[in-house]
């Protein structure tokens, strides 16, 4: 894997709907962007993409927890996405994102039964993407239904790929339209 940047963004939510939060809601992005082993061609074997998302899977989940600064049990909320450069095909991102990346990833915040929303879009340099959130070990928890966007600006390059992995210490702030809480789920199924 060559490894051109690596990107890291706290985002700290203190004032909601004009009301100060008791407790600020964290969310933090880390950000690689990597060249395309595949880009221009078609490749049938896209293994070495699935090998590289299961690296990334731990090394960016442990970057986004320690910007957080807090302990992987305490991190409630988790995604992923990936944005591949004109040259390369959506299949590659897929190749990240899903078959390997999950694995180290659960590993990076303790658990994460639930599974992990993802997004994957072509794009040129500094197209964002909305990294699709929600609770790490039940995904009916409305109160974690939420995104991040993340963007940067020199990438993806036609040649890149731009992934991204998410995790929260909370849900959305002042959360209130009803369904399960987080306090209430079973954990079992990784949807209640």
């Amino acid at each position: 894997m060559e490894i051109r940047k690596l990107v890291t963004i706290v985002e700290e939510t203190l004032i909601e709907g004009e009301k100060s939060l008791a407790k600020p809601v964290r969310k933090a992005a880390a950000v690689a962007v990597i060249k395309n082993p595949f880009a221009g061609r078609y490749q049938e074997d896209l293994t070495e993409l699935m090998d590289i998302g299961e690296e990334l899977g731990g090394l960016l989940g442990q970057r986004a927890v320690a910007a957080l600064g807090i302990d992987p049990k305490e991190v409630e909320s988790y995604g992923k996405a990936a944005i591949v450069g004109e040259n390369g095909e959506l299949e590659h991102a897929a190749a990240i994102l899903h078959p390997k990346l999950g694995k180290p990833f659960r590993a990076a915040v303790f658990e994460g039964k639930a599974i992990i929303p993802s997004a994957k879009k072509r794009g040129g340099m500094g197209t964002p993407i909305d990294v699709p959130l929600h609770f790490k070990n039940a995904a009916f928890v409305r109160s974690h239904y939420d995104a991040m966007e993340v963007r940067v600006t020199d990438a993806p390059r036609a040649d890149e790929i731009l992934v991204a992995l998410v995790v929260t210490d909370a849900g959305r702030p002042l959360p209130r339209i009803g369904g399960l809480k987080k306090e209430e789920i079973k954990g079992e199924d990784g949807l209640r």
